[in-house]
């Protein structure tokens, strides 16, 4: 369920729930800024109101090399959604599956400030490029079942 805190112009729910967050605490940054060029993949009604991202991937590399990491997390309206920019073909629904449930389980055991924060619908995989996953597929109805059906972009009101 999401969590909506009232908060002081100065203060940032989400950047103080980064910070408690040893394995990503150096890794805030403003806006959509850790996105780099995907940011576009983001539509924000008020971009005013995006609290801060992180990229996960980047900032935990070290720490679990050879783990199927998540890519980013966002706040918007001090409310915390996780996106994964990946290719959206049949073969890749697998690894996505298996970077959301790294993420679940990270954020129950590294991350819980952020957890905390999370939107109703939390978890996005935006395509990279083109969709190729027929729906008649098996894998088609795993993502569905999972919540998890890629995206061409993800718009916040």
């Amino acid at each position: 369920m999401s969590k909506r805190v009232s908060q002081s112009p100065a203060s940032n729910p989400f950047k103080d729930a980064v910070e408690a967050t040893p394995e990503v605490k150096e890794c805030y940054q403003p806006g959509l800024q850790a996105f780099g060029t995907y940011s576009t993949k983001i539509n924000l009604h008020d971009n005013r109101e995006c609290n801060g991202s992180v990229e996960i991937d980047e900032c935990v590399r070290v720490k679990y090399p050879n783990a199927n990491r998540w890519d980013y997390v966002f706040a918007y309206k001090s409310t915390v959604y996780f996106v994964e920019v990946h290719s959206a073909e049949t073969n890749e629904v697998s690894v996505v599956l298996a970077k959301l449930q790294w993420l679940k389980d990270w954020l129950n055991t590294k991350a819980p400030e952020i957890a905390k924060l999370k939107a109703q619908q939390p978890y996005y995989w935006i395509q990279s490029s083109r969709f190729s996953i027929p729906k008649t597929t098996r894998q088609y109805r795993l993502a569905a079942q999972n919540g998890i059906l890629p995206i061409s972009k993800l718009t916040l009101k």
